[in-house]
């Protein structure tokens, strides 16, 4: 035992963890390196067509320009900022309409078909008649993200509702528990790993559906860096907007990762 209080075999076990962590961190970003500095490589010697394919080099000098000429934090922030808003609102209305569908068994019973049917839907297909509606703008492209996430978050936070053990929504009730304690006791806690696994959906969910309503309508953000990339064959451009973009989803997949750890912490994790 050190001073405090840790055996010498807890230690040598933490010390084994943090190098397995160490030597996945390393790994990762050797491979990362390896992949990058490869395909520069490549593009160099012509076994690859550089126009076609971008090479890394490009794609920095690519970064520096629209750096300069102040197109960089303007687009990618404008897709953010969308992609965000529509993450948050496919979330919380999702999270809210699985609560009423769980309080109400008639409705949810009711609800089921239209909502699988929905699920199977083609949510990309209803982007023009978005566009008719609401407008072209930054608020059809919105619509379009919270579509394809909110039928999605429904149905899996859904679903852990109905997955939690009977057991213990009998015992609560036993010391005589409420429909609204029987949830907030129970039933959230019980399902915050199932919604913590929504929310890392939703974040893919959201950057389609951005992208693809940028593609459709919109004339600033990444999605549009894309499509005037292709139709002037600016693949450099093209090339970079998508690295841009697997940055920014890869630091928003992360925010809610570290969301989930705070919850363990806190130890709302798991069920009482």
């Amino acid at each position: 035992m050190n001073s405090n209080g840790i055996s010498k075999e807890h230690l040598a076990y933490l010390r084994k963890v943090r190098m397995r962590k160490a030597l996945i961190l390393s790994l990762r970003l050797f491979l990362l390196v390896a992949v990058f500095a490869l395909w520069e490589l490549m593009a160099r010697m012509k076994l690859i067509d550089p126009f076609i394919t971008s090479q890394p080099s490009r794609i920095v000098n690519t970064i520096a320009r629209l750096y300069q000429e102040g197109k960089l934090f303007y687009h990618t922030g404008i897709t953010c900022l969308e992609t965000v808003i529509g993450f948050l609102l496919g979330t919380i209305a999702g999270t809210l309409t699985a609560i009423v569908l769980w309080w109400s068994e008639l409705l949810s019973r009711v609800l089921e078909p239209y909502l699988v049917v929905l699920n199977s839907l083609p949510k990309i297909a209803l982007g023009p008649i978005f566009i008719v509606w609401i407008g072209a703008g930054p608020s059809s492209i919105i619509a379009i993200a919270l579509t394809i996430s909110l039928i999605v978050t429904i149905l899996e936070v859904l679903n852990g509702f109905m997955s939690v053990d009977s057991e213990k929504i009998k015992l609560v009730r036993t010391f005589g528990a409420n429909r609204l304690q029987v949830l907030t006791k129970v039933v959230l806690p019980s399902s915050y790993p199932v919604m913590i696994n929504a929310l890392k959906v939703n974040v893919g969910l959201s950057w389609v559906g951005v992208i693809v309503g940028e593609f459709l309508v919109s004339k600033a953000g990444l999605g549009y860096l894309i499509v005037y990339g292709g139709q002037v064959f600016q693949l450099d451009l093209v090339m970079t907007s998508v690295l841009i973009l697997s940055i920014a989803a890869a630091l928003m997949y992360q925010g809610v990762v570290y969301i989930e750890r705070l919850l363990i912490r806190s130890g709302r994790h798991t069920p009482l």
